[in-house]
């Protein structure tokens, strides 16, 4: 049973797409973030983590991009994983406004002993789809995310 009005063939298809698309990240980030609390964390400082532990030092601008926050969050989440010992901040002698961030033992050891857990939980909840579902649904995000950042 149809709960919208119908609007035309290409506007449902449209808007069941969206609303699909928008439930299921709704779903997958909010099983997501769960799993990330446990590890004493919020979502965005697992990203910073994971982001150092796997590309090594940043500067703190391009830890912002990679996350699509705003330079005043990431200062906050990343004052706060200094606070806890698990990153630390060194200056750029090229520009005295930019900041390098990586992780320190603490945080590498953190990374190494939370991230492979993590992924596991994300292939238990992926697992609903079939190895060449989540291939072509990759594949069909990726398509839409670029096609749409060309457009805007």
């Amino acid at each position: 049973m149809k709960t919208t009005k119908q609007y035309g063939k290409k506007v449902d298809l449209a808007l069941s797409m969206w609303v699909k698309l928008s439930r299921a990240h709704d779903t997958f980030s909010h099983l997501t973030a769960a799993d990330i609390h446990s590890f004493g964390l919020t979502p965005a400082q697992f990203g910073v983590i994971e982001c150092l532990g796997h590309l090594g030092t940043m500067l703190i601008g391009d830890l912002t991009k990679k996350h699509l926050v705003s330079g005043g969050n990431m200062t906050v989440v990343v004052n706060n994983l200094e606070k806890d010992g698990l990153v630390e901040r060194s200056v750029n002698d090229e520009d005295h406004r930019a900041f390098y961030v990586k992780l320190t033992p603490k945080g590498k050891h953190l990374f190494e002993k939370i991230f492979s857990k993590h992924a596991r939980y994300i292939v238990k909840l992926a697992s609903v789809l079939s190895e060449s579902e989540q291939a072509e649904l990759g594949i069909l995000l990726k398509k839409l995310g670029t096609r749409l950042q060309k457009l805007y």
